[in-house]
């Protein structure tokens, strides 16, 4: 009975050691968390992973780029079966993919593109789309004329790139519009953006009709920077993201437009492929991306532009933010 006992014991424990040891693990590295939407981004993955059945090891690397190799570093040591890296810097990040293959780990390059490396997989958002709707609004707005400022995000982001590039695909066609100013800003910056715009204020005697920025946060900065001139609701404001605080200026009429570029579907695509790959599955993308001489499977999740007419349908309605918080007088 007692060597019965311990068979049994032994077993058990067998059993659960291998069960712990078929575990995945996948690492979700994000460039940030100092912008508010990235909150969203992690809540949704965990979510995703759960349903799954992995475990995901979350880290941020706090817009630094060292930082985010020595995560990468980590999160290998610690035997993960797949990472989703959204890089601080898309050429300086093809190191990580690198590190991560000698192991065999498949990479998902998410929401940025990871540049002249074999990403396993790319998920993103239609940052294009995100410029051509910002321009287009803004192009009405101004009846196809008028100075223009353009806030980038961090030099080296190929979403900032691709936004931007959007963006003037649109003004291009428009000879009477001059864009007097483009700028990166370090850290997508909204301190940054709003001494941008101060300048351009300063340089042009406030004849400025229109800034389009690169995310929300930047757009709050010019949204300030216009404030103390007296500009509130005269000049053009567009941003992406759909941050809590610009969708407030949306409703003050302090800016005009935000492009909500749909967080979830993002997020938990990047855990189904992940977890797909990490499980030796194939993924195959809805198109290829060039990522220098290499073609990436890739899949481009919807944005929307967001304006006071919609807000019942696009953010509240689907939870992204509530109408009391919103509303709140609270910043």
């Amino acid at each position: 009975m007692v060597l019965r006992n311990l068979f049994v014991a032994a077993f058990s424990i067998f059993v659960i050691f291998d069960a712990y040891s078929k575990e995945v693990k996948i690492g979700f590295v994000l460039s940030t968390l100092q912008e508010e939407r990235y909150q969203k981004d992690q809540a949704f993955f965990k979510e995703e992973a759960e349903r799954l059945g992995f475990i995901p090891v979350m880290v941020s690397a706090e817009n630094n780029a060292q930082t985010q190799t020595a995560k990468v570093e980590n999160l290998i040591a610690q035997g993960v079966s797949a990472l989703v890296i959204q890089p601080v810097n898309s050429k300086a990040a093809a190191n990580l993919v690198k590190m991560a293959h000698m192991d065999k780990i498949p990479v998902v390059a998410y929401d940025r593109l990871i540049e002249e490396a074999p990403v396993d997989f790319y998920v993103t958002q239609d940052s294009f789309k995100v410029g051509v709707l910002q321009a287009e609004a803004a192009v009405q707005a101004t009846h196809g004329k008028g100075n223009y400022v353009i806030l980038m995000g961090q030099a080296g982001h190929s979403v900032a790139n691709e936004i931007t590039r959007g963006v003037m695909s649109v003004l291009g066609k428009y000879p009477e519009i001059k864009v007097v100013v483009q700028r990166n800003h370090d850290s997508w910056s909204s301190s940054l953006a709003m001494a941008t715009v101060e300048n351009a204020l300063t340089q042009y005697k406030n004849k400025i009709d229109a800034v389009l920025a690169n995310n929300s946060g930047m757009a709050h900065g010019a949204v300030q920077a216009l404030h103390e001139q007296g500009l509130t609701g005269k000049v053009f404001v567009a941003g992406a993201d759909a941050d809590l605080a610009s969708i407030k200026d949306l409703v003050k009429g302090r800016q005009q437009l935000e492009i909500l570029k749909d967080i979830k579907p993002l997020a938990q695509t990047s855990a189904r492929i992940a977890y797909s790959l990490a499980t030796g599955k194939k993924e195959l993308g809805d198109q290829t991306v060039a990522s220098g001489n290499y073609k990436i499977p890739s899949i481009a999740t919807p944005v929307y532009s967001i304006t006071k007419e919609n807000l019942e349908e696009k953010i509240f309605s689907t939870g992204f933010h509530s109408k009391e918080a919103v509303y709140s007088e609270k910043q």
